[in-house]
């Protein structure tokens, strides 16, 4: 939309009471401010803002501590500017709401790069240098859990009134139960022009997977996917649940990801990765050399939080190697097969708890380097890989810190202000949950040893 069909959009839709205006942060979460409609025009144009110190807040919303984005640079404001992404109907509030998405330029008017949408368009616009476009698709997983427990339950069925208690994946029975649910979650998909396709219940019990179909924007693609997940948290609430994208919510049941799919167009809108051949071409090979070189390195991104590294385990579905391989869901990286002209790379490192503009940046930077510098890699695995891999990704949050910090793929893919605010925000919180004693810590230790 243009700002004036924006404008008129509004006016069409008298019913619309307030509006949100809100940037991401780099953990992926929504922040800005409600104002009235009458204040569109002002949002739609630029003349909004907020502080660049925003994007970098931990993730219970607290400045970092000594960090040169606060009161060392005396907390500046940045300029809200439109990100053009159409206007979001909200429908799962108590009044008719739409939402503004925005992102952020410095007071000079330059792009903000500690804004993790900037650090994605910056990937997009090398990519377009080389008359190369991505195609990307996502797919997210989830969990409705009873929003009454004290822990993570799964919910009751609408139908039965009975808790769920079986892993049922594939169950055709368990979307029929969560019809409605799920019926709202396609209608508030196409109301804010989200390409939502295939729903399948997963592997854990209450757990989902919706997938968005390929788009040939990944800025859209990772919009689409942030919109997304606040579309299930809201309507989850609204139909007595709630949904969790952590990525391990349960210790002993499957993990949540985020998958990305992607593959490259040239000027002409041929697909690089296709040579007529099951192999695919040596761009494919390159860009996996790339992929898999970055992964250490950018694990990070992959698994952002503590809890992140209870779903990397060997035979829990989610990768623990540096892999890949043809048809393989065991590796970290899997060519799936099909029509050649379709030919794609699927990357399944990442947690439904990162922050997608993060992990596609990441992702699609990592192809880039593989490309230009014509990294080739090992041979693919075959069989299990998790018994194959011959580099493990970071077992604990602290290791992948320092992996981030000091990586020289990471130098190359991301501007230094995002690096610096990322590696802080999560020394931030791994200080925090390091000073927490567990109630099992002290069932376990407290009069034992």
């Amino acid at each position: 939309m243009t700002p004036e069909e924006t404008l008129n959009w509004l006016e069409n839709h008298p019913e619309i009471e307030s509006l949100r205006v809100a940037v991401c942060d780099l953990n992926g979460t929504m922040r800005g401010k409600g104002i009235p409609v009458t204040q569109a025009k002002k949002a739609l144009a630029g003349d909004i803002r907020m502080p660049l110190s925003i994007t970098g807040v931990d993730i219970w919303g607290e400045d970092i501590v000594g960090s040169e984005m606060v009161f060392e640079s005396g907390d500046a404001d940045g300029i809200c500017e439109w990100t053009g992404r159409d206007i979001v109907p909200v429908n799962w509030l108590a009044k008719p709401t739409a939402l503004i998405p925005l992102w952020l330029r410095d007071e000079g008017g330059a792009p903000f790069l500690g804004d993790p949408r900037r650090a994605l368009a910056s990937i997009v616009e090398r990519y377009a240098s080389l008359g190369l476009t991505a195609v990307v698709a996502t797919e997210l997983e989830f969990y409705l859990v009873d929003p009454n427990a004290d822990h993570p339950a799964p919910p009751k069925s609408p139908l039965t009134g009975k808790r769920l208690e079986s892993d049922g994946v594939l169950s055709i029975d368990e979307l029929d139960q969560f019809e409605g649910f799920i019926s709202d979650i396609y209608s508030a998909c196409a109301a804010q022009n989200i390409p939502a396709d295939a729903a399948i219940a997963e592997n854990g019990a209450g757990q989902f997977e919706l997938n968005l179909l390929h788009v040939a924007d990944p800025l859209k693609a990772a919009d689409d996917a942030i919109l997304f997940k606040r579309i299930v948290k809201g309507l989850a609430r609204k139909h007595g649940f709630a949904a969790s994208f952590m990525a391990k919510p349960y210790g002993d049941r499957a993990g949540n990801g985020l998958h990305i799919h992607f593959s490259l167009l040239d000027s002409s809108g041929n697909n690089v990765f296709n040579n007529e051949t099951e192999q695919g071409s040596d761009t494919l090979r390159h860009a996996v050399g790339g992929l898999l070189g970055a992964m250490y390195e950018s694990a990070l991104l992959f698994a952002p939080h503590l809890n992140s590294y209870r779903r990397t385990r060997p035979g829990s579905h989610a990768p623990t190697g540096v892999s890949w391989g043809y048809e393989n869901r065991t590796a970290a990286v899997r060519i799936p097969g099909g029509s050649h002209a379709a030919r794609r790379i699927e990357h399944r490192v990442a947690g439904a708890d990162a922050n997608p503009y993060l992990v596609l940046a990441a992702v699609l930077g990592a192809a880039l380097e593989g490309i230009e510098q014509r990294i080739s890699p090992p041979e693919p695995v075959v069989g299990d890989a998790y018994a194959q891999a011959a580099q493990h990704l970071p077992f604990d949050w602290a290791t992948a810190i320092v992996a981030f910090e000091n990586g020289s793929y990471m130098d190359r893919i991301f501007a230094p202000v995002l690096r610096s605010m990322l590696v802080s925000c999560k020394q931030q919180e791994l200080r925090v949950f390091t000073g927490r004693v567990t109630d099992f810590e002290y069932h376990s230790y407290l009069e034992t040893v």
